[in-house]
C-alpha cells in the first residue's frame, strides 16, 4: 500500500509560480518507483482532469495541452517524492490538485490521464491564481 500527501499549495497572482510536491510513504516493501505518478486538479463546478505524468522511470512525460511549456514534473525516487512546478500561472489553474500513483501501468502513454487507472490518491492541495 501506498499513502500520498500533497503540499505546496496557495494563493498566487498571475503569473507567478508554485511548486507542489507529493510525498509517498509504504506500508510494506514497495518504494516509489514502482509506481507511475500523474497529477490531476479539479477546478469548482469542473470535473478532475490529467495535468502530467511521469513514469516509473522518468523516461516519459506528458502534459496537459493546456499547462504544457508552463509546468514541469519531476521525481525524486530517493526522497519518495514528486514535484509539479508551475510557472506563469493562469487563473484558469486554479483547483485541487491531487497526485496519484498507478503500480506497474501497461501501455503508460496511452493511459495516463484516466483516473480509474490509478491504484492511490492523495487529498489534495488547493491552487489559488488570483489578483
Amino acid at each position: 500500500q501506498l499513502q500520498l500527501v500533497e503540499s505546496g499549495g496557495g494563493l498566487v497572482q498571475p503569473g507567478g509560480s508554485l511548486r507542489v510536491s507529493c510525498a509517498a510513504s509504504a506500508f510494506t516493501l514497495d518504494t516509489l518507483d514502482y509506481y507511475a505518478i500523474a497529477w490531476f486538479r479539479q477546478a469548482p463546478g469542473k470535473e478532475r482532469e490529467g495535468v502530467s505524468c511521469i513514469s516509473r522511470s522518468g523516461s516519459y512525460i506528458d502534459y496537459a495541452d493546456s499547462v504544457k511549456g508552463r509546468f514541469t514534473i519531476s521525481r525524486d525516487n530517493a526522497k519518495n517524492t514528486v514535484y509539479l512546478q508551475m510557472n506563469s500561472l493562469k487563473p484558469e489553474d486554479t483547483g485541487v490538485y491531487y497526485c496519484a500513483a498507478v503500480y506497474f501501468p501497461r501501455r503508460y502513454s496511452s493511459i495516463w490521464d484516466r483516473e480509474d487507472e490509478y491504484d492511490y490518491w492523495g487529498q489534495g492541495t488547493q491552487v489559488t491564481v488570483s489578483a
